[in-house]
Order: C-alpha cells, then sequence, then structure tokens
C-alpha cells in the first residue's frame, strides 16, 4: 500500500515540476524575449517611433520590445541608477557627447564587433556619428539621430538691405559686412543673434568657427587645451568685432529668443540647425552652409550633435534581442520611414542621397534638403574624453566675456586653456 502512494506522490511531484519548469522558460511556450527602450521622443517623432516598434513586433514574434519615454536631458543619470539597481533598460538614447562617461558602466555593450560586419554596412553612417559614438576602441552606441549647424536668413530682409544672398563661397568677412548692412538700431533689427548664455548651446556656435579658422580644441592626444591658438583667436575676434564693435550682433542671453526674434523680422540671419525651421512660418527663409575663413585650409565646416542607441547586457538573450532590433532600427528602410515621417535628418549617407527622400524632406520642411547635404561638412566631433563638460563651461565663459566686451580674445582664451588643462590633468 505504501509503495502505491509513494509511486502517486512520486508522479504527482514530477508533474508539479513540469509545471514550474514551464513556467520559469524552460520550454518552448515561454513566451517572447522581453526588452525595454527608453527613449525621449513626443509628438510626431513618438508617434512614428510607436509605429516602427509595433511593425518589429508584428515582424518578430518571438521578441517584444515595450518602450518608455524618459526625458533625454535626465536619461543618463536614470540609466546610472538602473544600472546600479541592477533594472538597466535594453536600449537606451543616449546623448553622443556622454559617449566617454558611457564608456565606463560595465553594463553597455561594446558594439564594435557587430558593426564591423559586413551587413551592418557601418560606413554607410555619417562620419562624424561613427566618431562620436566611439570612445578608444569600444562603440558605445549606434547612431539614434545627427543634425547640424548652417546659416537660416531671411530673404526678405536681405533684399530689402540690398545685400546678395550668402553663397557657399562667403567668407566670415563676407558674413560680417552683410550683418552690419542688416542691422537697423531704428527698428531694433539685428543682423545676427547668437546664444550668449555660456552653455554648451554658446561653445557650439564657436567650434566650427574654430575648425574653419584651422584650429582644434585640444591636442591629437587629448592632454592639453589647443583652442587658445591663433585660429582660435581669430575666430573669436570675429565675435568681438560683431558683437562690439559693429553691434550687429543680437546676444541672446537666455538661449530662448532666436526663432522668436527671426520669426518677427527683428533678426536676419540664424546659424542654426533643421529643428528651428518649422518655428519660421511667417517668413521667407532660405538655408547655406557657414562661411569659412579667407586663407585658411579649414575650408567649410560645421558641427553634428550624434546621439546613439547604446545596449545594455542583461543577459544573453535579452542582449542579443537588443543587438538585433537597434540592427533593424538603424537599417536603411526603417531609417527613411523615420526621416521622412518626423522630418529628422537621415542618419544613413545612403538615405541621404536619395531624391524622394530629399524631396519629402523638403515637402514637409522647405530647406531641411540643405542640412542634409552639410553633413558632408561634418568631419569633426567634440574630444570623446570624461572632462568634456568642464572644457565646454570654460570655453562658454570666455566667449560670452568677449562677445560682452569684458576681455580681449587672447587673454579670455588663455584663461580658459588653463581651466581645461587642469581639468585633463585631474586637479
Amino acid at each position: 500500500m505504501s509503495t502505491v502512494i509513494e509511486r502517486r506522490l512520486c508522479l504527482a511531484l514530477v508533474a508539479v515540476l513540469a509545471l514550474v519548469l514551464s513556467a520559469c522558460g524552460g520550454g518552448s511556450s515561454s513566451g517572447p524575449t522581453e526588452i525595454a527602450v527608453w527613449h525621449g521622443y513626443q509628438d510626431t517623432e513618438g508617434e512614428v517611433f510607436k509605429s516602427l516598434i509595433a511593425q518589429y513586433n508584428q515582424e518578430h514574434p518571438d521578441v517584444h520590445v515595450s518602450e518608455l519615454y524618459s526625458s533625454n536631458d535626465l536619461v543618463l543619470q536614470k540609466v546610472l541608477t538602473a544600472v546600479r539597481g541592477g533594472s538597466a533598460p535594453d536600449v537606451a538614447y543616449m546623448f553622443g557627447s556622454w559617449s566617454p562617461n558611457i564608456a565606463q558602466i560595465p553594463q553597455v555593450v561594446d558594439m564594435a564587433g557587430e558593426v564591423s560586419q559586413p551587413d551592418w554596412n557601418w560606413d554607410d553612417f555619417y562620419q562624424a556619428e561613427r566618431e562620436a559614438a566611439t570612445v578608444g576602441e569600444k562603440v558605445v552606441g549606434v547612431p539614434a539621430l545627427v543634425d547640424n549647424l548652417a546659416i537660416v536668413y531671411n530673404k526678405t530682409l536681405f533684399a530689402e538691405a540690398g545685400v546678395a544672398p550668402p553663397t557657399p563661397d562667403w567668407t566670415w568677412d563676407d558674413f560680417r559686412a552683410a550683418a552690419a548692412k542688416l542691422t537697423d538700431p531704428a527698428k531694433g533689427q539685428y543682423g545676427w543673434l547668437i546664444p550668449a548664455d555660456g552653455s554648451e548651446d554658446t561653445v557650439w556656435h564657436y567650434l566650427p568657427m574654430l575648425w574653419e579658422a584651422g584650429g582644434d580644441i585640444l591636442s591629437p592626444d587629448n592632454e592639453r587645451a589647443v583652442f587658445n591658438s591663433e585660429a582660435g583667436v581669430r575666430a573669436l575676434t570675429v565675435l568681438q568685432q560683431m558683437a562690439v564693435t559693429d553691434k550687429s550682433l543680437y546676444l541672446d542671453t537666455t538661449n530662448e529668443n532666436g526663432p522668436k526674434l527671426m520669426n518677427s523680422g527683428k533678426v536676419a540671419m540664424l546659424i542654426t540647425g533643421p529643428w528651428d525651421l518649422s518655428q519660421l512660418p511667417d517668413i521667407d527663409y532660405d538655408v547655406q552652409v557657414m562661411p569659412t575663413f579667407a586663407g585658411s585650409s579649414g575650408g567649410h565646416q560645421t558641427i553634428a550633435g550624434p546621439d546613439n542607441w547604446v545596449v545594455f547586457d542583461n543577459g544573453d538573450a535579452k542582449k542579443q534581442a537588443a543587438i538585433d532590433f537597434v540592427k533593424w532600427l538603424s537599417a536603411p528602410e526603417q531609417v527613411k520611414t523615420f526621416s521622412t515621417g518626423t522630418g529628422d535628418l537621415p542618419i544613413r549617407q545612403s538615405v541621404g542621397e536619395d531624391q524622394a527622400v530629399l524631396t519629402a524632406l523638403n515637402d514637409n520642411v522647405p530647406g531641411t534638403a540643405a542640412f542634409v547635404a552639410n553633413l558632408a561638412n561634418a568631419t569633426k566631433v567634440r574630444p570623446t574624453v570624461e572632462q568634456y563638460p568642464d572644457i565646454s563651461e570654460a570655453l562658454g565663459q570666455a566667449i560670452v566675456s568677449v562677445m560682452l566686451g569684458k576681455e580681449e580674445p587672447a587673454a579670455a582664451l588663455n584663461t580658459a586653456a588653463e581651466a581645461a588643462d587642469a581639468a585633463l590633468a585631474g586637479k
């Protein structure tokens, strides 16, 4: 009797264990691999991104991608907190300027081996994107967004002032002369507006000028500042001349008034990105590449702000699913869908050279195609060092000090270089 009972208990126990193993993923009925994606897309971008995720989930039933909105400005701290708590996302949208910090997170997947595979076609991403995602030998992310700076100008104000529109041959002397003619104190009208709050946005506008003058931010080994060179002084002197001498440069100390003042006809030119075009519905504008410095080898330059999709290692299955999703998301067909749906610049050169895409972008927001073409001039990136925020802060203060007439360019840049060198040395 006891043998029969023991046998029944044993069979019952085996049945229970089978159910437990099945519930824990031991069988084929465990369901799709779940991956979580954190992003900062809202409005049109958010809707297009959601539709792409829905498409992926439908086409890949073995994986389920869920998305969570997270402010782009706050995501680095949020990710660091989640990593410490063992709850990192599988994929996160993160600023390219954070790459050196991201590279220090152990859970971040080094994508170098992945993107080197032929089917990724890594060289199809713009140069500035690839460089911003690379820290040493590591590739910490896959491009998610790219943009750049160019001249956006009010065609009506140019015509009224009798000034010929900007051309690709314009030098900074041409730019300065035009801005002076386009300035009318009686109307409260300025030739140009620049962010002047000392933030990275201020620095962003100076760096292409530095590069065009033939200078750079740091030495090739990233151990010391070199922006206080003759080229750096030459670039900053232009800002000094326009702000202090000509008074043709409106200093936007709040960094909030650019599109509004241009749209109302108070500013003739902005050096800005494609994100501001939709905020200019009341004026007839056009877009042109930034000027060059006469006699300089720097040529045309712009600055790109590439952001990345960063993958985290939450176990082999989830890691591979995350890599596969990012690969699909950044493939040409999806890049085309996202770009034409949102107006964002395409992250792949092949898509940026697609005439149908360019036409769609320009039909959506006139002038966008010019920014796509300008990506060819984004050949340099900000240094991928952890101390860059300190370098940017010192340089931003120097630029604003000169534009306010408080310091001379050489002295201000020397002071900023000392602060940058101290940060690089860990002092």
